[in-house]
C-alpha cells in the first residue's frame, strides 16, 4: 500500500501545484460561511505551506478560539496551540510555522489540509498519519467535525486507503461544499 500511496502523492502534488497557480477564487469565503455555523467552538486551522490552499482568512474570521497543529513527536497525535492573526510564529517540525507561545486547545472543528480527496470522504495526506491519529483520538472523546480544504482539481476517483485512514465529514473547495454521509 505504501508504494500505491507514494505514486498517488506524486500525482496529487502535481495537480495541486497547477491548481494553486490558477488561484483559489472564493474558497476561503466559502469555508468561512461553513464555519460560521460553528461559532464559539474551538477551531483548528493550519499555516499553509508550499502549494496548500490558504485557510487564513477563514481562520481570522472565526468567532471563537483558533488553534494550529503542532507536531510533538513522530507517530503521535497532533496538539494544537492557540493562534491569532499577527501572533509571533516560529518554525516547527517539517518547517511548519507554529505560534511561539499560547494555550493548548482541543479542537471541535478541524480544517484539514490534503493532497487529494474522493467522494467517499477520504483524503490523501503527506504520509505521516498525524491527522488520522489525531482524528481517531478526538473522535474517541466526542463529536468532531473534520473539513478538508482543497482545490476542486484535487478530487480523484478513489484515494488509496487502509484501516488507519479517517474519513472527512466534508470538503470545501473554490467550487463549493461537499458533505459526506
Amino acid at each position: 500500500m505504501s508504494d500505491v500511496k507514494a505514486a498517488a502523492r506524486a500525482a496529487a502534488f502535481a495537480r495541486r501545484a497547477e491548481a494553486f497557480a490558477a488561484g483559489q477564487g472564493q474558497a476561503a469565503e466559502i469555508l468561512a460561511d461553513l464555519l460560521s455555523k460553528h461559532r464559539g467552538k474551538v477551531l483548528s486551522g493550519y499555516m499553509p505551506m508550499r502549494t496548500e490552499i490558504d485557510p487564513l482568512p477563514a481562520m481570522a474570521a472565526h468567532q471563537g478560539p483558533v488553534g494550529v497543529p503542532v507536531i510533538v513527536a513522530r507517530a503521535a497525535p497532533l496538539r494544537f496551540r492557540e493562534w491569532t492573526p499577527g501572533c509571533r510564529l516560529v518554525e516547527g517540525a517539517f518547517k511548519a510555522m507554529i505560534p511561539e507561545e499560547g494555550a493548548w486547545v482541543e479542537p471541535e472543528v478541524l480544517i484539514v489540509p490534503l493532497l487529494a480527496w474522493d467522494r467517499r470522504g477520504y483524503r490523501l495526506g503527506y504520509g505521516g498519519g498525524f491527522y488520522d491519529r489525531t482524528l481517531q483520538l478526538l473522535r474517541s472523546r466526542g463529536p468532531v467535525l473534520a473539513v478538508g480544504f482543497a482545490f476542486a482539481a484535487q478530487e480523484v476517483d478513489a484515494v488509496p486507503t487502509d484501516e488507519f485512514d479517517q474519513r472527512l465529514d466534508a470538503v470545501v473547495t473554490e467550487r463549493g461544499v461537499t458533505v459526506f454521509a
